[in-house]
This record gives C-alpha cells, structure tokens and sequence, in this order.
C-alpha cells in the first residue's frame, strides 16, 4: 500500500511502482468511485466508452444500412455528412 499526498489542485500522483505495474500511461483514463468510504480507482480506455455507445445506438436504432453496394454505402455517408454539417 502506498500514501500519496493531495495537492493543492485535488491531483494525486500515482506512485511509479503501481503506475508501471497497470501499465498506465500519460492521457490513459480511470474510472473513480466510492465504495465503502473508499476511493476505487479502475483503469478504462475510451474504446469502451465508445462501444458503449454503439451498443446504445443499436439498441435505440441509429444504424445504417444494409447497403446493396459500396457505392450505397458511401452516398449514405456524404448525405448524413451534409445533415449533419446544416445543424
């Protein structure tokens, strides 16, 4: 177990020895909550964020497609393009 002191801006620095042993790097995200009076720090990527959406996405949906052609599904891309650029 390790202490780390809060700093004036309520950043705590993770010791190196834990830092290289999860494999963090500089940027990575981590998810923070409270549990039992304690601070639970787990390491998330934005790739789960990010299926995480699509997954809502499915489930409410938003898809595209099927596309009989490629050409299909390119015109599909530049037109929902144009929509969104007029919003």
């Amino acid at each position: 177990m390790s202490a780390v002191k809060i700093g004036v801006s309520r950043q705590v620095a993770i010791p190196k020895k834990l830092h290289d042993q999860l494999g963090l790097a500089p940027g990575d995200y981590l998810e923070i909550e409270v549990r039992d009076n304690r601070l639970i720090l787990t390491p998330k990527t934005l790739i789960e964020k990010r299926v995480a959406e699509g997954l809502d996405d499915l489930k409410r949906g938003r898809t595209y497609g099927p596309f009989s052609s490629p050409s299909a599904l390119v015109r599909s891309l530049h037109y929902e393009t144009k929509q969104r650029k007029k919003r």
